[in-house]
Formats: C-alpha cells, structure tokens, sequence
C-alpha cells in the first residue's frame, strides 16, 4: 500500500486524540502533524504537503472550509471533512462525493471513509480534487442562501441509527453534556452539538429559550400551567412536560400575552 502522510485539524484535543489513533492503527497512515487551529494548519499544510487532511468544520478564526478554500489547486490534499452538526453541509458531501466523518464515529465507520479515500486519492489528481472542492463550497453556498425556502432537515441518532428529522416536526431541544436530544413526537433523538448550534439550525421555526438548556417549538404548546413559584409548564403535543427557569421566566410570559384575545396582561 502507498503510505500517506497526514495532518489532523481538530480544535477539540478529544477529537485530535481519537483520529490520531485510528489513523495510527492504519499501516498505510503516518500523522505528521495535529492543529488546534486552522491558522496553524494552513502553514503546515502548505510547509508538509501531505497526501491526507482531516479537517474540522467548525473551528474558531479559520474553519476547514476556509482552510481548504486558501489551499492552491497543487497544495490540496484528499480532503476528509469532521464534523459535529451541520444541516446543510453534510446533504453537499453527499451531493458532490466529497468524503466526511461526523461526529461522533467509531473505527468502523472511519475505516469504511479510508476504503473510499484511498482509490480517489491514487487515482485523482490535484485538478479533479479542486474540482470536487468547488463543487462542495457551491453546494453549501446554496444551502446558505435559502434555508427558509425549503425545509431544512438534521441527521440524528436513535437506537444505533441516523435519522433525516424535518425540522417542522421537532417539538423541543435539550441540551445533554456534548449532545441534544432533539424530542419528536414520543421519541428522543440525539446528535453531537451545542444548545446554540442547535437554535442557528432550527431558525425557521418559532423556538423558544425556556431555560438555559431547554428550546421549545412554540407550534406544539398545547397547555400551560404555572408553578406556585410562578414558573411556566408547558405540555406539548407529543406528551412532554417542560418547566421554564426563573431567567427565563419574563421571556415565556411575554411569548404568552401575545396568544391573548383581550389586553389582559399575565401576572
């Protein structure tokens, strides 16, 4: 087999950590170098020339789309894109056949990702793997122009499996350490991101903060109750039960005055 350098770029050392060692169990990988950011990276990249880049999409300052978009034709490696959650981003590496690992992923699925990398790599030259680049960034280019004019969908995880979820029908998000589970009907899906990563995602629906871990789809409140501290309960039409916090508790009743028919305010 050809031996392949590679450089990770991951600004998350749990990330760096867990592609190091599967690349490390691989005969045919020799990391040469990890980045927590992508400033760094782009010098080594361009310093090194490796023949493999694993690149995180969501990076401070410089994030691997702009990393691999500063990159001459002749610089650029085969390109495999990690990352935790995008909406849009991981329908265009399905679009254009562009490789990516989302997180989190074990060696399976990492090695199934190499199984393709390595024949597009010996048999695509710097032209066609720019070309592919292209491709990808006008993809996501039009993903970022209109997602309010389709219907924007997330991948999750439920029972071992990835899940398509249309945004319309997620009822609540929570977060959960490093995930959120994302509340559809009676099910609870999961996904690596963060409660803000989550709320940029699901803009075209009218969601609501209730407390700093929680965001309600406010098309399926379908009762409310109160606490005897004056909190808000909301029960929501898959049967879930939510408490707004006392942060947050101005922002519910100000939601909740709006669904009045008279201008009797809520005390």
């Amino acid at each position: 087999m050809m031996m392949m350098d590679v450089i990770i770029v991951d600004d998350e050392l749990a990330g760096r950590r867990t592609l190091r060692e599967f690349c490390e169990a691989e005969r045919d990988l020799r990391v040469v170098g990890e980045f927590g950011d992508g400033t760094a990276a782009l010098a080594a990249v361009r310093l090194q020339k490796p023949q493999l880049l694993f690149l995180d999409i969501q990076m401070d300052r410089l994030n691997g789309i702009d990393l691999a978009r500063a990159l001459e034709p002749s610089e650029l490696p085969s390109l495999v894109f990690v990352t935790a959650y995008d909406t849009y981003a991981l329908e265009a590496f399905e679009v254009c056949a562009v490789d990516y690992l989302l997180k989190p992923f074990d060696q399976e699925r990492f090695r199934k990702t190499l199984a393709r990398v390595r024949p597009r790599h010996l048999n695509t030259g710097a032209d066609e793997r720019q070309t592919l680049l292209a491709g990808l960034l006008a993809q996501l280019e039009r993903g970022a122009r209109g997602p309010g004019e389709e219907r924007p969908r997330l991948l999750a995880e439920l029972g071992g499996h990835l899940h398509v979820l249309d945004v319309t029908q997620v009822e609540m998000i929570e977060a959960d350490r490093n995930y959120v589970v994302i509340r559809v009907g009676k099910e609870n899906f999961h996904a690596r991101s963060t409660l803000q990563q989550a709320e940029v995602a699901l803009r075209s629906q009218p969601m609501l903060r209730i407390s700093r871990s929680c965001l309600v789809n406010l098309n399926y409140v379908k009762e409310v109750n109160r606490t005897l501290r004056g909190d808000f309960i909301l029960v929501l039409a898959g049967g879930a039960t939510v408490t707004s916090s006392e942060g947050f508790r101005a922002k519910v009743k100000e939601y909740l005055s709006t669904l009045r028919i008279s201008s009797e305010s809520i005390r």
